[in-house]
């Protein structure tokens, strides 16, 4: 542990608290995704429903589903906005590579792209 570097940054400046903000915003954002996702998907037909003669929806709602696609899209710009500003800020070797936000930004596309065929089909 001797052999760190010795720490010279003085305090911390506004781009820190910015790409901060943005990684909690692009979080919230996933989480809310997974509120508005749920009511906007299909509903699962279990073979109670299909003894007692219980409808369900068998299809998105495209209302929703448009605020899901909004919802995602937001979630991964902002983890690629802190991405961004972190690629032109960061000079050590020593700084955090927010394996967090890459993860998050490609697990919103992948859910988009999961989205857009199941919609379709």
């Amino acid at each position: 542990m001797d052999n760190l570097p010795e720490e010279r940054r003085q305090t911390k400046d506004l781009w820190l608290y910015l790409m901060r903000g943005l990684a909690i915003i692009g979080w919230l954002l996933f989480i809310v995704a997974f509120g508005v996702a749920y009511y906007a998907a299909p509903e699962d037909q279990y073979g109670m429903y299909r003894y007692h003669g219980i409808e369900v929806r068998k299809f998105w709602l495209v209302p929703l589903t448009g605020y899901l696609y909004i919802v995602l899209w937001s979630s991964a710009l902002s983890s690629y906005l802190c991405l961004f500003l972190d690629k032109y800020r960061s000079r050590r070797k020593s700084d955090n590579k927010h394996f967090n936000l890459i993860l998050l930004m490609l697990i919103s596309i992948a859910w988009i792209s999961y989205i857009l065929i199941d919609v379709q089909g």
